[in-house]
């Protein structure tokens, strides 16, 4: 049911975002600045491409440059609406379809050696075929697009400047967070990967593993995810010195937003963060259709300033933006690190003891659905806390605040587990709960254990993923603990216990992120 299911919402959500982009592609055909090109890309394989030029150009006049390739399983018109903005604006504009997907020729790499070696053809190809200036190239995609950029950037020293959106930097802390398989996201991009392109033999493979749990091939995996992060590749992309932009979703439930600030907080050269309310890719998603988007326009002018030398002020201005899940605005802090600044405690005082196996009823949602509500609507997944079965989940209440507390960055949990069994999977969830018991998400994460000694405790350190909310006064936060949840593979074993405890020499606590006044 789970396979058919992710399978049906991958074939609509490719379809419907394919016809939704059709009217965009018409209208940049009729500009009289589009062209579609077949690129020779690594090996002599097709890449199926469009070209935007700025209009009137005549060759005489050369032009900053941005490569855009697509995201997973979107058809090479993805991108043709931002394609005719920054045309419009000055910039050749070439978007190709990656490798493996529709038309293009070859295989799905998932962001392998090939696939970056194809970005660089495709800047060669731009350099010998268009007005574009060699000194001045840009990257920039959504998701699959965003992890090509920044990879590319690594290995590619002629890219000046990088707007990498909805994206990873490490591949493995975002599906396989908590040493826990993301149950849905992969489901979504295998079944997506499969209806709308070709997986090679070494991704069926690793997907294959990855969704039966085949802990023999753990470190495999992993190896395979290294390989593909763009963290791993860090200190060439230091060395290269691109100027890199990063946005993502609180949301994001394929590529989780604690990867990337962790990452932002590691590269040298010029850089900016920014965090929006929404799921995978939800945030930039109206500005595919053409429609004002600020996460757009903060690329649009990423490239302005690193590309063309626009004196925009975003150079200028604080680096990591922030747009609140509750109120809406924008804040501005210098750093990842002053966005965790002010942390305050609770205690997780009592032992709980729950069953596994079952789901008491809290969980984080469906995937791309849950956190898009959230974005539009403001509306979380919410519980009974006190209606919460507790033989199945561990409840742990902070006190009344008498003034609203915004949470802002990464939630940390610090508890001591004692397992019947030497396997296990815990989710804790954040709520915001108000006088008549309703919780509403603020935010989750899963840990997974093995080969621990039954009977045994040990300590787990577990972060929440980053998110901006505000509690409102009169309200109490509640951490829950359960072993059950649709967007993660469990790994409990029939009738295993967990007990959370508290020693005295080692104190449990949440440990909250407040944003100071």
């Amino acid at each position: 049911m789970r396979t058919s299911l992710v399978l049906a919402v991958s074939a609509a959500l490719v379809a419907g975002t394919a016809l939704g982009l059709a009217p965009a592609a018409q209208a940049a055909e009729t500009a009289g600045s589009l062209r579609f090109v077949d690129i020779a890309g690594e090996g002599g394989t097709v890449l199926k491409a469009n070209v935007v030029t700025p209009a009137g150009s005549d060759g005489s006049t050369r032009y900053p440059v941005i490569v855009l390739p697509t995201s997973w399983a979107m058809p090479q018109i993805e991108y043709l609406a931002q394609a005719q903005k920054l045309a419009d604006s000055g910039y050749v504009v070439v978007s190709y379809n990656s490798r493996g997907f529709w038309q293009s020729g070859g295989e799905i790499e998932t962001a392998g050696p090939k696939d970056v070696a194809d970005a660089s053809k495709v800047v060669d190809w731009a350099l010998a075929n268009t007005p574009a200036d060699p000194a001045r190239i840009g990257m920039a995609g959504v998701s699959y697009g965003a992890g090509i950029s920044l990879l590319a950037a690594a290995h590619d020293p002629r890219i000046k400047a990088v707007a990498a959106l909805s994206g990873w930097a490490d591949l493995i802390e975002s599906i396989y967070s908590g040493r826990t398989q993301h149950l849905q996201a992969a489901g979504l991009l295998g079944g997506a990967g499969f209806l709308t392109g070709r997986p090679g033999p070494e991704l069926k493979e690793i997907l294959g593993d990855f969704l039966s749990s085949n802990l023999d091939k753990e470190d495999e995996m992993i190896a395979w995810g290294r390989t593909r992060s763009p963290a791993t590749h860090l200190d060439r992309i230091n060395a290269n010195g691109a100027a890199i932009m990063l946005g993502n979703a609180w949301g994001d439930t394929i590529f989780p937003p604690n990867q990337y600030a962790s990452f932002y907080e590691k590269l040298t050269g010029p850089k900016r963060l920014e965090f929006r309310p929404g799921d995978h890719a939800t945030a930039e998603a109206t500005g595919l259709f053409g429609l004002p988007n600020d996460t757009w326009t903060s690329a649009h002018r990423w490239f302005d300033h690193y590309l063309k030398g626009a004196d925009n002020g975003v150079d200028r201005e604080q680096p990591v933006q922030l747009k609140s899940r509750s109120t809406g605005g924008y804040e501005g802090y210098p750093d990842w690190k002053s966005v965790n600044a002010n942390q305050r405690k609770f205690a997780l005082g009592d032992t709980q003891r729950v069953w596994a196996n079952v789901d008491s009823g809290a969980n984080g949602g469906i995937t791309l659905l849950t956190n898009a509500l959230d974005q539009f609507l403001r509306t979380p997944p919410v519980v009974s806390v006190p209606l919460l079965p507790r033989a199945f989940a561990g409840v742990w209440h902070s006190e009344r605040y008498d003034t609203p507390q915004r949470v802002r960055g990464t939630v940390k949990v610090h508890t001591t587990v004692t397992p019947t069994e030497e396997s296990g999977t815990l989710v804790a969830y954040l709520y915001d709960v108000g006088p008549l018991g309703v919780g509403k998400l603020v935010t989750n994460a899963p840990h997974t254990f093995h080969d621990r000694t039954p009977g045994k405790p040990f300590a787990v350190d577990l972060e929440l993923f980053s998110t901006a909310y505000d509690v409102p006064a009169g309200h109490r936060l509640a951490l829950v603990v359960d072993t059950v949840d649709p967007l993660y593979i469990e790994h409990n074993p029939t009738g295993a216990r967990l007990t959370f405890s508290s020693p005295s020499s080692d104190p449990s606590y949440v440990s909250v992120p407040l944003r100071e006044e």
